[in-house]
């Protein structure tokens, strides 16, 4: 594990480095700089290329690094991130069981707010209903801790603005337009390209914790998630924002959600819900559609007109509209 706030010689390597990007900078400088020897220097660069970063040694000239934005060590991510709150303390796993239990272990820790916890794969990553999420090498798998200062109602909004953020960043870093499915689905095409969990504690009427997991197919092989995960006799229709001849930067997109996402957080915290409404229902597949609800309850069948203040969706059926809360929605072909 790596963390943005332990004074690593790595990451002090690594921003010295990039300060002297254009130029060779001597294993005496790093030394002096640091307070290390020239053979822990040597040590700690030859880390660095394990980890992949590409570092080029030139004898009587030193060291230099070439960028890699494919890595997203929690040096990497703070480097530039602007938010507030959301990122506050980074935790870093090359893999891990799943990042939400790791996030949900940090609840125990009153001080623990906005902290984020990435990985570049999971063994055991969940989705929605306890189901497995195949989190191969090449996704990005981020939980991130909070703890909220609103009514408990306003939980169930988390689903809506976290998708809405991360379509935005997206759009924004990527250039690619995606939809929004309710309720926490991002597709291309009608294909998933990322899901959202939201774990929560409530406690006396009041909001103990809250857990966002994110699951983004960044540059992954979708036939080896398609091959592992089926709905009954139906496999999900899975896409990849980066494909595998194309370049992309995660540590970008990382850290334009991270910032949408904190900008909508304190939208809620305001009380100002209507835009993410609004902008949600902009990006939605599923409004507008006949579909198929499977709630805990049952089967709803009926258009999907809109969704209300508390993200609920609303379905007209029979002359009447219904509110669901939960389920997974099918579209009628």
């Amino acid at each position: 594990m790596y963390t943005s706030f332990d004074d690593t010689t790595l990451d002090k390597i690594v921003r010295l480095l990039k300060s002297h990007q254009s130029e060779f900078l001597s294993g005496e400088k790093l030394s002096k700089s640091l307070g290390l020897s020239r053979a822990a220097v040597w040590k700690s660069i030859k880390k660095l290329q394990s980890l992949g970063y590409k570092i080029e040694s030139k004898q009587n000239a030193g060291y230099k690094i070439y960028p890699n934005p494919s890595l997203l060590f929690p040096w990497e991510i703070s480097d530039g991130l602007q938010t507030d709150t959301i990122g506050g303390k980074i935790y870093y796993f090359d893999t891990i069981d799943s990042t939400q239990n790791f996030a949900l272990e940090l609840s125990h820790r009153p001080h623990e707010n906005g902290s984020l916890v990435i990985a570049e794969r999971q063994t055991q990553g969940r989705g929605r209903l306890n189901r497995r999420w195949v989190s191969p090498k090449g996704g990005i798998w981020l939980s991130i801790l909070l703890r909220p200062n609103f009514e408990p109602s306003y939980t169930s909004l988390f689903p809506m603005l976290t998708s809405l953020a991360l379509a935005v960043a997206i759009q924004k870093t990527l250039k690619i337009k995606t939809e929004l499915k309710w309720p926490n689905d991002v597709t291309i095409k009608g294909d998933k390209v990322a899901g959202i969990l939201i774990d929560a504690s409530i406690e006396s009427n009041k909001i103990d914790y809250l857990v966002i997991g994110v699951g983004i197919n960044f540059k992954i092989k979708p036939s080896k998630i398609t091959s592992q995960i089926k709905t009954g006799q139906k496999k999900y229709g899975i896409t990849t924002l980066v494909k595998e001849n194309q370049q992309g930067n995660p540590v970008k997109l990382v850290q334009q959600f991270l910032l949408e996402l904190e900008r909508y957080y304190n939208n809620v915290i305001s009380g100002s819900i209507s835009d993410i409404r609004k902008e949600w229902m902009k990006r939605s597949s599923t409004v507008g559609k006949n579909v198929t609800a499977t709630t805990t309850t049952g089967i709803i069948k009926g258009k999907a007109v809109g969704i209300d203040k508390t993200g609920a969706l609303l379905l007209s059926s029979r002359g009447k509209v219904q509110r669901v809360l939960a389920g997974d929605i099918a579209y009628k072909r």
